[in-house]
C-alpha cells in the first residue's frame, strides 16, 4: 500500500514538474529563436514571484482538502484519506460559494442603504428625483441597473424597475424605495421623508443582524471546537505512540469506527450550522 501511495505522490509531482518545466522550456526556445538573451537573476526572481502570485490567486481553497488527504494518505499508508479529501472538494466549494454569496448580500444591502441616504439628501437639496437617482445609483441595482436608469431617463415604470432590482439577494430594500417612489408620484407625498424613514429602518435591521451574528459567534466557535476534537484525539494518540492512523485505516473495526464517526461528525456540524442559520434568517 505504501508503494501505491508513493507512486501517486510521484505521479502528481511529476505532472506538476512537467507542466512548469515544459512551459519554461517552450519560453526558452522561443527566446532563442527570437535572438533575445536570457533574463538576469533579478528578472527571473520577479517573474517567479509573479507566477507564484498568479497560482495563489487561481488556486481554489477547497483543493487543500485534496492536499491534506494526500499528506494523511502518505503518513497512514492508505488511499482512504485521499478519497475522502477528493470527496470533500465539492463540499468545501459549496461552503466557499455560500460564504461569497453571503458577503455579496451584505455588500449590496450596504449599497442600498447608502443609495437611500444619498438620494434623500439630494432630493432635500432640491434636485429632481430622477436625476439624483442616476447619480447615486452605483452598483446597488446589480444586473437591473441598466433597466432602472433607462426607466428614469426615458419616462418608464421606475417603481417596476426598482421592484425587479429588489429581487436580487441583499437588495430587498429597493422594494421600499419603489414603494416610496410610487407614493411620491401618485399622491404627491414627500419622497425625501419616506427615504429617510426607509434608511433608518434598513440601518436598524442591519444593526440587529450584526448583533445577532455577534451573539451567535460563541456558539459557532464552540461547534468548530467540538468538530476539531477528534483530530486532537488522533494527535494525542500519535504522540503517545498508539498509532491511531494504522488502527483506523488498516483494520475492519477501525474503518467501521471511522465511517460511523465521520457520519456523526458531519451530521452534527450540519445540524449546528442549520440552527444558527435559521436564527439569523428569522
Amino acid at each position: 500500500m505504501s508503494a501505491v501511495v508513493g507512486a501517486a505522490v510521484l505521479c502528481a509531482g511529476s505532472a506538476a514538474w512537467l507542466t512548469v518545466g515544459g512551459r519554461d522550456g517552450v519560453l526558452r526556445r522561443a527566446r532563442g529563436l527570437a535572438g533575445t538573451a536570457e533574463p538576469g537573476p533579478a528578472a527571473v526572481g520577479v517573474r517567479w514571484r509573479r507566477g507564484l502570485a498568479v497560482v495563489r490567486d487561481r488556486l481554489r481553497p477547497e483543493l487543500w482538502c485534496l492536499v491534506g488527504g494526500l499528506v494523511i494518505a502518505f503518513l497512514g499508508e492508505s488511499l482512504v484519506p485521499l478519497a475522502v479529501g477528493a470527496l470533500g472538494i465539492p463540499v468545501a466549494g459549496r461552503a466557499r460559494k455560500a460564504g461569497w454569496a453571503r458577503r455579496e448580500r451584505e455588500r449590496r444591502a450596504e449599497q442600498v442603504i447608502a443609495v437611500c441616504g444619498a438620494l434623500a439628501g439630494e432630493v432635500r437639496a432640491g434636485r429632481q428625483p430622477g436625476e439624483a437617482l442616476c447619480d447615486v445609483a452605483g452598483d446597488a441595482f446589480g444586473a437591473a441597473r441598466g433597466a432602472v436608469l433607462a426607466a428614469v431617463r426615458f419616462g418608464g415604470d421606475v417603481p417596476g424597475a426598482l421592484r425587479a432590482a429588489g429581487r436580487e439577494p441583499g437588495a430587498e430594500g429597493l422594494l421600499g424605495l419603489a414603494a416610496c417612489w410610487r407614493v411620491a408620484v401618485d399622491r404627491g407625498a414627500g419622497l425625501a421623508a419616506g427615504l429617510e424613514r426607509l434608511e433608518e429602518v434598513l440601518r436598524t435591521e442591519r444593526d440587529q443582524r450584526s448583533d445577532l451574528r455577534a451573539q451567535l459567534a460563541g456558539a459557532r466557535s464552540t461547534a468548530v471546537l467540538l468538530a476539531g476534537l477528534p483530530v486532537m484525539g488522533l494527535l494525542m494518540g500519535t504522540a503517545l505512540g498508539a498509532d491511531p492512523l494504522r488502527v483506523l485505516l488498516h483494520t475492519g473495526a477501525g474503518l467501521g469506527c471511522l465511517a460511523v464517526g465521520a457520519a456523526l461528525e458531519g451530521v452534527g456540524v450540519w445540524w449546528a450550522l442549520r440552527i444558527m442559520r435559521g436564527a439569523e434568517e428569522r
